[in-house]
């Protein structure tokens, strides 16, 4: 996470783009990190990079919507639908390691045009 929270940041200071957050995307971090065996420090800091850089937003009604659906459809986590759904109804990018998420759209035939793999970011960046 502090690597990719690096990038983001190294990125935005050179004006090549503006990075949102939800507090979906705070929560699905503490869900995470409440599993594993964590650096306060390190939390404190990362919280603070993406509450600083970071510009908050929120789902449209659409994406609530949208989100919804797709969890009908299948896929259990509703934190990363709304994510997702977010991403498309602002026509913003989402950020996500989440490969079962992608795997799933694919399979679903939504457009992925506003998903950015991780990996791709990182080796980009």
């Amino acid at each position: 996470m502090e690597e990719v929270l690096i990038a983001l940041s190294r990125v935005r200071r050179r004006f090549r783009a503006e990075f949102y957050y939800t507090q979906y995307n705070i929560i699905e971090i503490l869900g995470k990190l409440s599993r594993l065996n964590y650096d306060e420090d390190i939390v404190r800091r990362g919280l603070k990079i993406i509450g600083g850089e970071f510009i908050l937003t929120e789902p449209t009604l659409d994406g609530y919507i949208k989100a919804l659906r797709l969890r009908r459809r299948g896929f259990n986590d509703l934190i990363d639908l709304l994510l997702y759904a977010t991403a498309v109804t602002r026509d913003l990018k989402l950020l996500t390691r989440d490969k079962d998420l992608i795997q799933f759209l694919m399979r679903e035939g939504e457009p992925l045009n506003n998903i950015l793999p991780e990996e791709d970011f990182l080796s980009n960046a």
